[in-house]
């Protein structure tokens, strides 16, 4: 029944093309390109199309459905193509073309955001409020050099926008929403300037207890968050912007995946940017920014749950790891021959992680232990981007870019199990690798139909990241390997992508195909059993896959005032080396809506249907989950609605899961035994879900 589902569904895509109701922003593409471009006004929000070749871009301060998103993986979830490994209500790890971790690169306002926890508790989108920000992009694929290194999968850009007021003035935008299970939001925006500077200040609240899952069983997810921002900027003229900007945030979560809760993620961040428009004649555009971020995290197994002592915790433990990221970037913007545009400059990075635990907080709490250094990175990068216009209707971008990376390990022993411990062989020891990316791609507007085609192929090398090297002590592939320092490879991504898009009268509509080979692919393996001593380990192990699959999506507009819309996303993943499935890779999933409005109501319809999954790796994966079996399908269905009685206030209201389906995704986490919980093989998703939210701006 549900693949004859999917099938009906990708004939409504063949049939009814993409499109929605836009508003245009300025802003540069991934060929470096500034045009105007198109970011998603809808009142309620759920599926953002691609607009342009390998990008989708969006507004955040819009409500969406499934229930508006309190982190950046949450609000992620609803691009075709992409999923988040769950393990609780919030702070789920993000995963596009079944690709997770480093391999998609997460950049807020130019910053370089890492979390903290080995066990991959706090993803940088754990640390990223939607609604803090004005503008989010996706670029798919390895077809951008100018963002940063080794994002093989794509790089989401979270932004504010703080535009020169010509006048003073003032903007605003707050809004409130509260839902089931106790869930509420406050947002507050508001900033204020002339046209020689502004000041802008945000703060945000979030809150929900644990939910249900569609069976009435409770799941340990309850959550806080809230942070705060201010920013400065000086604007003497419309070429040039001087702008520092600062922001706080704390909370806890619980998660009903581990032994373990996230009792605090707080993270502290600085930033100067400086842009300068029309330096000279050749160069258009100067751009540079310095910034600083610190994240301070704990977990620990009694705060948030009930405290029960079991043979690995038999005391209340604590564990704080911690990190800093200091980075900088510089870019110049140039017409260096007539129809050709350049973006070239270079970009760096010093990432330092260090940790602090107790296995007894009573008797000796973490605060009072020693903080130690585990790991060091340090990236410099150079990179150059430039598109080349053939005639009215044609464009060839291409870029390429060189990485220099160090990484350290610090750390001095590794622990084994039940207490023992035992020198690290890698102790001190130094990493330095040359790592060069770089990509081509062929663009061709057809005017008369209202289309663009492009083909591209893109290669990306990625140093192997924090959690891939030492995370939770991970070992080599090998029995006499006991760390993953010196043994682990970087991964090397060459990809093909193909496909268009279409927007022409009451028709739009977006495809978009890619198929890869990966040399080298970083694969995680838990659940491996050593000898000398007897013990249960990760590990890590480089081998050979293959990745292809794509997404489309179309909408019609059948009257002006009705809309029906459809988006389909697939992925196919092969361990080449050991000849079975890629693990972690989520199955076929698509979505169909059916959306009406005029200048004050809307309503609308939205069906998710996912394919089961027989294609697993047992306790094979990523740095933020493992295969642990099939999985069923499902389809869930949902619905909103929205009132906007006066310019810039809109009242939106939904039920997600109405029919209070019980299920849980592929790549979701296995359910941990928590005290007064139900333990469940896969973390359920919340049953029937209301909510409602009402949001004002001027």
């Amino acid at each position: 029944m549900m693949k004859n589902m999917i099938v009906f569904m990708s004939f409504i895509i063949m049939i009814l093309p993409h499109g929605s109701l836009f508003a245009a922003v300025e802003g540069p593409d991934a060929g470096g390109k500034s045009q105007s471009r198109a970011v998603l006004r809808e009142i309620v929000i759920t599926a953002p199309p691609m607009q342009t070749p390998l990008e989708t871009i969006f507004n955040p301060k819009a409500a969406e459905q499934p229930v508006p998103a309190e982190d950046g993986a949450a609000y992620l979830k609803n691009i075709p193509g992409m999923s988040v490994i769950r393990k609780g209500g919030t702070d789920g790890d993000p995963v596009f073309r079944g690709m997770a971790g480093s391999r998609l690169g997460i950049l807020v306002d130019g910053q370089t955001v890492l979390g903290g926890c080995g066990a991959r508790m706090d993803p940088p989108t754990a640390y990223i409020y939607p609604e803090a920000y004005d503008r989010v992009t996706l670029v798919k694929g390895p077809e951008t050099v100018i963002y940063g290194p080794g994002m093989s999968a794509g790089v989401v850009l979270f932004d504010r926008v703080n535009k020169r007021f010509k006048k003073p003035g003032m903007r605003f935008f707050g809004s409130v929403m509260g839902g089931s299970f106790g869930r509420n939001d406050e947002v507050l925006d508001v900033t204020g300037g002339t046209p020689l500077f502004y000041i802008r200040g945000t703060g945000l609240y979030s809150h929900s207890d644990d939910y249900r899952d569609g069976d009435g069983n409770k799941v340990h997810s309850k959550w806080t968050r809230w942070n705060s921002g201010g920013t400065v900027g000086w604007t003497p003229d419309n070429d040039t912007r001087l702008e520092f900007s600062t922001t706080q945030s704390d909370g806890n979560a619980a998660y009903a995946d581990r032994a373990m809760d996230g009792v605090k993620f707080a993270r502290q961040d600085y930033r100067i940017s400086f842009e300068k428009k029309h330096v000279s004649s050749w160069i258009d555009k100067m751009e540079a920014m310095v910034y600083y971020n610190h994240i301070d995290h704990v977990m620990d197994n009694f705060s948030l749950r009930t405290f029960v002592p079991t043979m690995q915790m038999p005391h209340r433990s604590a564990i704080n790891p911690g990190r800093e990221t200091t980075g900088g970037r510089l870019a110049f913007t140039t017409h260096p021959f007539t129809m050709t545009k350049l973006i070239f400059g270079m970009d760096a990075l010093t990432d330092g992680h260090s940790l602090r635990s107790t296995m007894n907080e009573d008797a000796m709490p973490y605060e009072s232990m020693p903080r130690a250094d585990d790991a060091r990175f340090n990236q410099v990068g150079l990179f150059a981007q430039g598109t080349r216009y053939v005639g009215r209707d044609d464009r060839i971008i291409a870029g390429l870019r060189g990485d220099w990376w160090t990484a350290q390990d610090k750390r001095q022993t590794l622990s084994l199990s039940m207490g023992m411990s035992v020198p690290n062989p890698t102790a001190n020891a130094r990493r330095d690798e040359a790592l060069p990316s770089g990509f081509v791609r062929y663009e061709h507007d057809l005017e008369a139909a209202g289309a663009t085609l492009y083909a591209g192929v893109g290669h990306s090398e990625r140093f192997p990241d924090y959690w891939e090297l030492i995370g939770n002590g991970n070992e080599g592939p090998t029995a006499s390997d006991r760390s993953a320092f010196d043994t682990t490879r970087p991964e090397k991504t060459t990809q093909l992508d193909v496909g268009g898009t279409l927007k022409k009268g009451r028709l739009t509509g977006f495809v978009s195909g890619f198929a890869n080979k990966i040399n080298d692919f970083i694969l995680i393996q838990s659940d491996v059993v050593r000898t000398s001593p007897a013990r249960t380990v990760v590990i890590t192990r480089n081998i050979d896959a293959t990745t292809w699959g794509g997404e489309a999506g179309s909408k019609y507009s059948m009257t002006p005032n009705l809309t029906f819309d459809a988006s389909i996303a697939y992925t196919h993943g092969e361990n080449n080396t050991e000849d079975r499935p890629l693990a972690q890779i989520p199955p076929l999933e698509g979505k169909i809506g059916v959306n009406w409005h005029d200048k004050t109501w809307s309503f609308g319809s939205l069906l998710r249907l996912v394919a089961s999954q027989h294609r697993f790796a047992l306790d094979e994966g990523n740095i933020a989950g493992q295969d642990i079996g099939p999985s069923s399908g499902f389809a869930v269905l949902s619905v909103n609605g929205g009132w906007t009685p006066e310019k810039g206030l809109i009242v939106s209201a939904g039920i997600d899961n109405l029919l209070d389906k019980t299920y849980a995704e592929f790549i979701s986490r296995s359910g941990a035994m928590v005290p007064g919980f139900v333990q469940t093989a896969r973390v359920n998703e919340p049953g029937r879900t209301f909510w409602s939210k009402v949001s004002y701006e001027f």
